[in-house]
C-alpha cells in the first residue's frame, strides 16, 4: 500500500482575474486579463477565455494584446485579492493549522493530523474544495502527494485545459499515491522541477535530459559535474522523488520590498533619487505594518538596454524607518550609472528582525559617506516622528500624511506592497 499522501497543494483558477469577474459578472465569458496594459506592462493573470488565444501569466502585455485584441485589460486591486485571500486561509486553517501560504492564491497544507477526524486525504480535498466553491464562488485544484513538489505537480494536473476548441474541464482533485509516484514525477519535462530556470534547463539539455526521468537515470556525479555540487545534488534528488522540506506554518518573509516599471526612462538624478526615497517609505511602511525591521537595503536598477543591477548594503544594527532606509538607498542608487535611463526601480529590505530598529552606524565607502553620514542618529531620532505618523494613517487612511517623495498632483501617494508589480498602465 505504501505511505498515505498527506501534503496538499490547493491553487485558486485564475484567481485575479475570477476576483474581477466575481465582482464584475458581465465580464463573464469575456477574455479578461489583469495586469499592465502600457507598453511595459506584464500579464498577471488572464480567464481561460484569454488562455485560448496562447496567453498566460508572465507575459508581456503587448504580445498578449497581439495573440488576443478583444482582450479586457484591468489594473488589477490588490486590496481585494488580499482580502478574498483571507477568507480562502480561514477555510484552509479549518481543516489543519498546518498551512504554508504561497502568495495569496496558493497554498500547501499537511492533513497527517486531520485524518482521524476529516477522513481519508482525497475526501479531504473535495470538502476544501466544495467549501471555496460554496463560500467564495471560486474554483480551486487539488493536489495531493507525499512531498509539496508532487502536491504542486498533482494541483497542475488538476487544473481546466483550454485550447481554441474550448474549455477541458479538470478533474478538481489529483491524489498521487507513493506506488505511482515516481512514474508521475518522470513523465514530466525538466522544468518542472523546482530550480531548473532556461539557464540550468539548456544546461541539461546538453546533456540529453529532457524528462525528469531522463535526470533520474544520470548518475549524480555527471549531474554535479555540469550544474556545480549544491544544484547538482539537489536535482538529483527531486529527479527520485526526494523532496524532505516540510510544511511550514507562518514561515517568516525573507524579504519586503517594492519596485516600479516606468512608462518611460528615466535620467535625471534628483528624479530618480525622489523615487527611491518614496519606495524606501513604502518598504518602511510594510516593514513596520509586520512588526519587523532589516539590516540589509537593497536597490535594483533594471537600464534601457534591460541590462539589471543590484547593491546592497548590510548594517550594524536593523532600521524600521522610511528615513534612515531611504539614506542607504538614495547612496546605493547614486553608486550605479543610469546610463540612457533606468527602466526599472525598486528598494527592498533584507535580514529581517521581529520588533522595531535601533540607532544604527555605517559607512557605504568614501563616495557615497556624504549621502549617509548624518542616517547615524536619523533611524532613533525619527522614531517617535515614524510612531506618529503611523498613528495618523491608521486612524485617518494611508494618504492622509506622507514625506514630500509621496506628494504628487492627486496628493499624498503611498505605495501598497504590490501596487505596481505589473507595470504601467
Amino acid at each position: 500500500m505504501g505511505e498515505i499522501p498527506t501534503i496538499l497543494h490547493v491553487d485558486m483558477d485564475a484567481f485575479y482575474a475570477s476576483v474581477e469577474v466575481l465582482d464584475d459578472p458581465t465580464l463573464a465569458g469575456q477574455p479578461v486579463i489583469v495586469g499592465g496594459a502600457g507598453a511595459r506592462g506584464v500579464v498577471a493573470s488572464c480567464t481561460y477565455e484569454a488562455r485560448a488565444y496562447g496567453v498566460r501569466s508572465a507575459m508581456p502585455s503587448l504580445r498578449a494584446r497581439q495573440l488576443c485584441p478583444q482582450a479586457i485589460f484591468l489594473p488589477g486591486r490588490h486590496g481585494r485579492y488580499a482580502e478574498i485571500s483571507g477568507q480562502l486561509h480561514q477555510i484552509l486553517g479549518d481543516i489543519t493549522p498546518m498551512v504554508e501560504p504561497i502568495g495569496l492564491d496558493e497554498a500547501f497544507l499537511d492533513i497527517a493530523g486531520a485524518l482521524r477526524l476529516l477522513g481519508p486525504p482525497e475526501l479531504i480535498a473535495r470538502h476544501l474544495r466544495q467549501r471555496v466553491r460554496d463560500e467564495l464562488s471560486l474554483d480551486c485544484a487539488v493536489g495531493i502527494g507525499r512531498s509539496k513538489m508532487i502536491a504542486k505537480l498533482a494541483s497542475r494536473a488538476a487544473k481546466p485545459r483550454v485550447s481554441r476548441a474550448g474549455l477541458e474541464p479538470g478533474l478538481g482533485v489529483v491524489m498521487v499515491g507513493s506506488d505511482t509516484e515516481l512514474e508521475f514525477l518522470h513523465g514530466h519535462d525538466v522544468e518542472a522541477l523546482w530550480g531548473v530556470g532556461p539557464a540550468t534547463a539548456k544546461r541539461l539539455h546538453e546533456l540529453g535530459v529532457q524528462t525528469v526521468g531522463d535526470l533520474a537515470a544520470l548518475p549524480v556525479d555527471t549531474v554535479v559535474r555540469r550544474l556545480g555540487q549544491a544544484s547538482g545534488v539537489h536535482l538529483s534528488a527531486l529527479a527520485r522523488g526526494e523532496d524532505p522540506d516540510p510544511v511550514t506554518p507562518n514561515r517568516p518573509a525573507k524579504s519586503i520590498g517594492h519596485e516600479e516599471t516606468f512608462s518611460q526612462d528615466l535620467v535625471d538624478p534628483s528624479e530618480l533619487e525622489r523615487h527611491v526615497l518614496r519606495m524606501a517609505e513604502s518598504v518602511a511602511t510594510m516593514l513596520r505594518g509586520a512588526s519587523s525591521s532589516a539590516r540589509t537595503v537593497t536597490v535594483k536598477v533594471k537600464l534601457k538596454d534591460l541590462s539589471l543591477h543590484t547593491r546592497s548594503h548590510t548594517l550594524g544594527r536593523a532600521i524600521s524607518t522610511g528615513g534612515a532606509i531611504g539614506r542607504v538607498a538614495a547612496a546605493l542608487l547614486g553608486g550605479i550609472d543610469p546610463g540612457e535611463g533606468v527602466r526599472l526601480l525598486g528598494v527592498s529590505a533584507s535580514g529581517l528582525l521581529e520588533g522595531g530598529g535601533d540607532q544604527l552606524s555605517f559607512d557605504l565607502g568614501d563616495g557615497q559617506a556624504d549621502g549617509t553620514q548624518s542616517a547615524t542618529s536619523h533611524e532613533q531620532s525619527w522614531q517617535d516622528v515614524t510612531a506618529a505618523v503611523d498613528a495618523i494613517r491608521n486612524r485617518f487612511g494611508r494618504a492622509s500624511v506622507g514625506s514630500v517623495a509621496m506628494v504628487n498632483e492627486d496628493g499624498v501617494q503611498v505605495p501598497a506592497r504590490r501596487d505596481a508589480p505589473w507595470g504601467p498602465s
